[in-house]
């Protein structure tokens, strides 16, 4: 507190004023010089992180990340320098050490300027994601690596507003994860979460549902049932594989995005609808807009905050961490542990079925092993790159003809009847084959 003292009066009567309400604040909250040591921890902060003895005096990142120099020169996104340059609050999502281990928390950097203009402090505000929801091991997602950390950082800035989000990413990848996290990081997280699979549903099943019925609306139709529309009042309503709905049962859904109301089958009443809104799909709609597989509007409504989920190659770095939590999890009475050789491997294994395939390769490993010394050399390819290559370069005869449909009608422009006249065929056959 000694540089605090040595100020000029008004700058002191200033920092005083701040000081208290830092106290007062709930959140943890500690004051940071330019020179990021740490000149005050407010009651919460002292609270999470301990003696105030072993804080004041030390560095931001040397409490925070056990650095020893800032953590934009460890490979970090530091919310200081972005501060500094546009003099604007800066956030980020890192993860700490705290008492309680590593935590991902969510930093509010805000400068302050002293009379002459100058940055004089930082205010640096803490939020941990177990505090507005579960914690990301608790779903499953477990990582550290830049681009893992980036996803979670957009779900966490988007979980508190009701924007549509839209989920893109491999098979396995672990977007119903994604979309559980989303919904326990917003305030509808005492409410239902309710996942729908949309791939292979036929029109009148879409409808029954998504929307309900009404008793007698069709044969079998003894009594009233409730739609997941309806179940998930106040809650999150997850649509999974929203590409594989089909193209003339994209207007019931567009209807229900744009009026906010839908009737249940067979029903006359409007009912209105309160539900956020979570799709994904591994597929790629932009592509299927163009080609006319998938609505424009419906797309555009629904993009308003694209998430990419790594694939499990493009974050190597996680798979101690991945392997480690999905043996807790496969065999929470042993104490599984992987060989070096198998995890040296698995760094070089392309995982076309990402998460879900390791989930998989590590119950075979389990059930192969007569103790808690697992090993996978056996079970992989000699080299995972140049599987993925030849299985990326065989691909099955209606693939290949969908993607020869696609470009022939790229080529016309999108004339869907010219295409169809010169391939010989109607244009309803046409539309079946795109």
């Amino acid at each position: 507190m000694q540089d605090i003292i040595d100020m000029s009066p008004p700058k002191l009567e200033l920092s005083g004023e701040l000081l208290a309400l830092l106290e007062s604040l709930p959140e943890p909250r500690i004051l940071v010089d330019p020179e990021y040591r740490i000149l005050s921890a407010n009651a919460a902060y002292r609270h999470t992180f301990g003696n105030p003895a072993k804080i004041i005096g030390r560095t931001c990142y040397e409490i925070s990340h056990h650095f020893d120099k800032p953590c934009d020169q460890c490979g970090e996104s530091c919310p200081r320098q972005t501060a500094m340059k546009t003099r604007q609050p800066s956030r980020v999502l890192h993860l700490h050490h705290t008492p309680r281990g590593q935590e991902y928390v969510d930093v509010e950097l805000v400068p302050i300027l002293d009379g002459a203009g100058k940055l004089a402090y930082f205010v640096e505000t803490m939020r941990f994601l177990h505090d507005s929801g579960r914690q990301p091991g608790a779903l499953g997602m477990v990582g550290h690596s830049a681009v893992f950390t980036r996803m979670l950082d957009l779900i966490n800035r988007v979980a508190p507003a009701m924007t549509p989000v839209l989920l893109l990413g491999e098979s396995g990848t672990g977007k119903e994860l994604a979309a559980q996290a989303v919904h326990d990081l917003s305030p509808r997280r005492e409410k239902p979460f309710v996942p729908v699979d949309c791939s292979g549903m036929t029109e009148s099943l879409f409808e029954s549902e998504l929307f309900g019925y009404e008793k007698g609306a069709f044969t079998g139709a003894g009594q009233r049932k409730t739609g997941l529309v309806e179940a998930a009042a106040g809650g999150t309503l997850f649509l999974d594989e929203l590409g594989d709905i089909p193209l003339h049962l994209q207007v019931k859904l567009l209807r229900l995005l744009e009026t906010g109301t839908y009737r249940r089958v067979g029903g006359v009443e409007m009912l209105r609808a309160d539900f956020r809104l979570v799709c994904a799909t591994h597929r790629d709609l932009a592509a299927m807009v163009e080609s006319g597989e998938f609505r424009r509007d419906l797309y555009y409504r629904l993009s308003a905050f694209p998430i990419h989920l790594p694939a499990l190659r493009e974050r190597s770095e996680d798979l101690p961490l991945l392997v480690a939590h999905l043996l807790t999890r496969l065999a929470p009475e042993r104490p599984l542990k992987l060989d070096q050789a198998s995890l040296a491997r698995l760094k070089h294994y392309a995982f076309p079925g990402n998460i879900r395939e390791l989930r998989n390769l590590l119950e075979r490993a389990m059930l192969m092993a007569d103790g808690d010394q697992l090993s996978l050399v056996d079970d992989l390819p000699a080299s995972g790159a140049d599987t993925a290559r030849a299985e990326a370069s065989i691909i099955s005869l209606e693939e290949a003809e969908r993607r020869y449909v696609r470009q022939a009608l790229a080529q016309l422009g999108g004339d869907r009847k010219q295409l169809a006249s010169l391939l010989g065929i109607s244009e309803r056959t046409l539309y079946r084959k795109l």
